[in-house]
């Protein structure tokens, strides 16, 4: 299993741990309710999307008989999938916590915008993958 596969898979169950642990406080103490877009978004392009990532780069390759088509952006895919995720996170929180600065929202929508490319880098990479022609034999 490669490297970067296996990373998806070890931080889709952390976010599913946290997000579980978020829904629990959340359900204890409501002054916390405000935290669902986190929590939500956790479960969502945390746990659910990077298992996703993870199953899908070592697993559909080998149903399609051809090698992933890069490797390299699996592992670029990778790092900008997580930054964007945490730093949306963080900054969605300070934002709606501070609405009066507008700063938050700007860096909040940009790092949702990196995490859009990475799931832009996931739709191209196994589409390249899955439809490459095969190799002569």
């Amino acid at each position: 299993m490669d490297r970067f596969v296996k990373n998806f898979i070890v931080m889709s169950i952390v976010y599913l741990a946290v997000s579980s642990v978020l829904g629990i406080c959340m359900l204890s103490n409501q002054a916390l309710m405000p935290l669902k877009f986190v929590h939500s978004h956790l479960n969502m392009l945390g746990w659910v999307s990077m298992m996703i990532f993870g199953v899908g780069y070592h697993i559909l390759p080998r149903f399609s008989g051809r090698p992933l088509k890069s490797p390299k952006i699996g592992e670029l895919q990778f790092w900008l999938a997580n930054i964007g995720l945490i730093g949306m996170l963080v900054f969605y929180t300070l934002w709606t916590s501070n609405p009066q600065i507008r700063l938050y929202s700007g860096i909040a929508t940009a790092f949702g915008a990196l995490e859009t490319l990475s799931i832009f880098l996931f739709f191209y990479n196994m589409l390249a993958t899955i439809l490459a022609k095969p190799e002569p034999s």
